[in-house]
């Protein structure tokens, strides 16, 4: 890591978006310098992007990427500031080989993967991601423009054995086939269309000495069924592979992970890209160490981070820089 850098930007409209968890760490593993070519794949408010950015001119560039339209909007003011060095892009970050190859931009210098969801897209009420309006849609599409499946009509349609193994293997909720079984019952009733329906029935099928005291009772339901909305953990570690493919020799991908599920992918790849791991695993074979790991266990936010930030309290960051052949 580099000590020598000059201090980030101030964090700007980007900060009221989405505090960037572990933004000073993140610069110091992914080492921009002028003339180099950046990837932020999961852009949201900018403010992991405007602290690359002002390290990359002159001659740098940053792409970023992200599929929420309100993002990109509120990324496009954050680093208004750098905009002569900034392409937006709004896409998936498994598109990422095809966002290049139509940018005509063979390799990149370092890419950022700042996975789960936003601030802002929790505190939104009408997008469903949180418990804050019993009202609102239970939608969680991280961009519902492209269509595709609500969290509603999963709840509503799929059988209760698949929603409970839905449930269980997106979040690890030890109650999963209660939940399952109590939302299959309420639903012959009346469809769930809003959050509060949902929350209810979770709280109702969780027993109260069994709930949570660190964080709401639905917090693991809401989050299975957000990743199975939007295919996060599906398209992830393919995301991850096709970045190392597109790393320049000494570039670093590093990954900010918020739940073990996405944690576990990451330390498997980076493992087996490493030459750890096994060499056959379950995105493709590779030879060993094509990798070198910058973290052999995960950073975390430290004490005063978290207390500013509680949302930051489960993040993992890890980096890997790609070795010469």
């Amino acid at each position: 890591m580099r000590n020598d850098s000059p201090a980030p930007p101030a964090l700007g409209a980007g900060g009221a978006y989405h505090i960037p968890v572990m933004r000073d760490a993140v610069v110091a593993l992914l080492d921009p310098r002028p003339g180099r070519v950046f990837v932020d794949a999961t852009l949201g408010g900018g403010g992991h992007a405007a602290a690359l950015a002002a390290h990359l001119a002159p001659g740098g560039r940053l792409i970023g990427l992200d599929r929420d339209p309100d993002a990109l909007a509120e990324a496009g003011r954050t680093l208004a500031p750098f905009a002569e060095i900034v392409t937006l892009v709004q896409a998936r970050f498994d598109s990422l080989p095809q966002v290049l190859d139509d940018l005509q931009v063979e390799m990149i210098d370092g890419i950022l993967f700042d996975l789960g969801v936003s601030s802002h897209q929790l505190d939104t009420p009408g997008r469903g991601f949180s418990f804050k309006d019993p009202d609102a849609p239970l939608d969680m599409r991280m961009n519902p423009a492209a269509g595709g499946p609500t969290a509603a009509d999963l709840v509503n349609t799929l059988p209760e054995r698949e929603l409970a193994a839905l449930i269980r293997e997106n979040s690890d909720e030890r109650w999963a086939a209660r939940i399952a079984r109590f939302i299959a019952e309420r639903r012959q009733g009346t469809p769930y269309r809003a959050v509060g329906q949902l929350v209810e029935t979770v709280l109702a099928a969780m027993p109260a000495g069994a709930r949570p005291d660190d964080k709401h009772a639905a917090t693991r339901t809401f989050q299975a069924l957000r990743i199975a909305v939007n295919d996060e953990l599906t398209i992830l570690g393919h995301a991850l592979e096709s970045a190392v493919d597109r790393l320049n020799k000494g570039g670093v991908l590093a990954v900010l992970s918020y739940h073990s599920l996405e944690d576990r992918i990451v330390k498997q790849l980076f493992a087996r890209l490493s030459g750890r791991g096994e060499g056959q695993g379950p995105y493709g074979t590779r030879p060993p160490a094509v990798v070198e790991l910058l973290t052999r266990r995960p950073l975390a936010p430290a004490a005063e981070e978290v207390a500013a930030n509680p949302r930051a309290r489960s993040a993992h960051l890890r980096a890997a820089r790609r070795l010469p052949d």
